[in-house]
């Protein structure tokens, strides 16, 4: 994103700031109110970020900014920032601003420490706040601009499948006899209390862990459901008890029910499955954005087949930067893909031939048809 004139102003109203005579305050005190001889100054460089234990980052969504991925961050530019403040030993809050412009105005009025974005072609591109020339310093002696290609590098390792620690079952221990796998009475058990099949409660299972009980992803998703610690605790599952196969599918169980409610007003239950479904993988926060972009775009916002081509769409600027949007980018590829894979061997398990699902390429916006092609012709498992 270019700097236009707007930006270069504020920029330089920021260093005049810097750089401006600091007029002496009131102070009260118990006799009453005077003005402290002593100029009174609002810097807060390194050494006050340390004792604080705390750098405010500000950036914009996006692919190589900043996003979020099954409750985890990512983003070329947090996991840079990340490492910076692993360096300073502090941690890091990266607050999310809707353009370049309340970034600088922002940083500006004092709200942050630093811009973690490339405002400027030079090096990292990141703008300090004013009164931080030890933070500046301290952030370009650790700056190397090899940091950026391993950054990615690790990146594109955790959202690869070499990420996930897990042995790979077969997706049916018993196809003659019906048996699906050693989980099934669990699944019938648990899939009863939400009114599901208990056979797609199974192929979601396949899907998330291929039926290992103890299957691990780098985010920290557990089990057979691959449920987030943080989700446990908030489903009264305790962590010791995680990777426990009954308790594991108990609680995602309790979660999509959950689910359930949270889009009780898709009246229509097969329809809402696929919500339930979308969310659970990409998060339901992200899948009322699609809902609010279809609905804009004058789709019928409950019905899949005219959502999806959104949740695609939200891995392109044009649309995770729309006003309807109030979480940002997301990889809406995998969460499609996981919807479809789970029907298609759901109704494998039911012995049921049916036709993909999904949006006719006229329904779909034109560049999320082509990219969702692709992703199905390159990752078809």
């Amino acid at each position: 994103m270019k700097i236009n004139g707007i930006y270069i102003q504020l920029l330089a109203l920021l260093l005049f700031a810097a750089c401006g005579p600091k007029k002496p305050e009131p102070v009260v005190t118990p006799w009453g109110q005077i003005t402290d001889t002593i100029p009174v100054t609002d810097e807060f460089d390194l050494d006050d970020i340390q004792r604080a234990g705390e750098l405010i980052a500000l950036t914009l969504t996006g692919p190589e900014t900043y996003y979020d991925y099954h409750g985890r961050h990512l983003g070329t530019q947090y996991m840079l920032a990340q490492r910076f403040a692993d360096k300073i030993g502090v941690s890091l809050r990266m607050e999310v601003c809707r353009d370049s412009a309340e970034m600088v105005r922002r940083l500006n009025d004092g709200e942050a420490d630093l811009i973690c974005y490339p405002m400027t072609k030079k090096g990292i591109g990141w703008l300090i706040g004013k009164d931080k020339d030890d933070l500046k310093n301290e952030l370009v002696e650790w700056y190397n601009p090899k940091l950026v290609e391993e950054v990615k590098k690790e990146e594109e390792f955790l959202l690869s499948n070499k990420s996930v620690t897990r042995r790979v079952f077969a997706p049916m221990l018993n196809r003659s006899g019906g048996v699906i796998s050693h989980y099934d009475s669990y699944f019938q058990r648990y899939a009863s209390t939400i009114r599901w099949d208990w056979r797609l409660m199974a192929a979601q299972c396949y899907q998330e862990s291929t039926f290992d009980p103890q299957a691990r992803s780098w985010a920290g998703a557990c089990g057979l459901m691959q449920i987030m610690p943080a989700t446990a605790d908030h489903l009264g599952l305790p962590r010791a008890n995680i990777f426990n196969p009954e308790q594991n599918i108990a609680a995602a169980a309790k979660y999509l029910g959950e689910l359930e409610r949270n889009f009780s007003d898709i009246r229509e239950r097969s329809e809402r499955t696929k919500f339930v479904l979308a969310a659970y993988n990409g998060g339901h926060f992200h899948i009322r954005d699609a809902m609010a972009l279809a609905r804009k775009h004058g789709k019928n916002d409950h019905r899949w087949a005219d959502v999806e081509g959104f949740v695609l769409g939200l891995a392109r600027p044009e649309y995770y930067n729309d006003p309807e949007v109030k979480y940002g980018y997301m990889r809406g590829s995998e969460t499609v893909d996981y919807v479809r894979k789970i029907h298609e061997r759901w109704n494998g398990y039911r012995g049921v031939r049916a036709p993909r699902t999904g949006l006719a390429p006229s329904s779909m916006p034109q560049k999320a048809t082509h990219e969702r092609k692709k992703k199905y012709q390159i990752n078809e498992n």
